[in-house]
């Protein structure tokens, strides 16, 4: 065989080679774009469920006459402290029971109905205080506000609900002391604001999403 025959041979091996490695990686990249089309499915299903609850409780709320905020990104509820307790209190006014008897019954109306119950983790009653204070302190006080809550849907006085029992399964109560503060729009901090007390969902998928979206993203 002469040199330039030889050549030509490691060439065309060379070339068979190359063209192997050219199909494995394309087969690589379809299948790559395949499970990250799966995975942004995923997430696209869970974030419609969720922007179905926030427009089913905005729509709910919307006519409040209290100050009822629905956080349009985590579907949060939140409203000021003042309308269930006195200033440092976390005795629950008689104003304050009232407004979870007209609150609480539709709130779990939209959050545990049929459609959305099955992809409900849990819902977190969770209390905020200012920066008034030790942090222990309002720690104490934002748990005990929180808590309040809670023990108040439960009490014998207060009205049964279709979902009462089964929100039993779901619910919890936390408190955040001041370490998540509110803002006024210019960014300035608001210490009216911050002293409140949040209804909170969390999907059963949101963790598992909150994994996928960082393999997106990374991707």
């Amino acid at each position: 065989m002469s040199y330039a025959d030889l050549m030509s041979a490691m060439l065309m091996v060379f070339a068979l080679l190359l063209t192997i490695v050219i199909l494995d990686y394309r087969e690589d990249m379809i299948e790559s774009q395949k499970l990250m089309a799966e995975k942004q499915k995923q997430i696209d299903a869970v974030t419609n469920v969720k922007n179905d609850i926030i427009a089913a409780l905005t729509e709910e709320f919307k006519d409040s006459n209290v100050k009822i905020e629905v956080d349009k990104q985590t579907g949060a509820i939140r409203f000021p402290g003042n309308i269930l307790y006195d200033y440092d209190s976390y005795e629950l006014s008689e104003p304050g029971k009232n407004f979870l008897k007209e609150f609480v019954p539709k709130y779990f109306g939209i959050i545990l109905q049929e459609r959305f119950k099955d992809e409900i983790s849990s819902i977190i009653v969770e209390g905020h205080t200012d920066t008034e204070g030790t942090y222990l302190n309002n720690l104490a006080l934002s748990q005990n506000r929180a808590y309040s809550v809670v023990e108040e849907i439960y009490t014998k006085g207060f009205p049964n609900f279709p979902e009462k029992e089964l929100s039993k399964v779901y619910i919890t109560s936390n408190g955040r002391s001041f370490t998540v503060p509110l803002k006024n729009s210019d960014g300035t901090y608001n210490a009216e604001k911050s002293r409140r007390v949040e209804f909170l969902f969390r999907l059963k998928e949101d963790e598992r999403i909150e994994e996928i979206q960082k393999l997106v993203s990374d991707n």
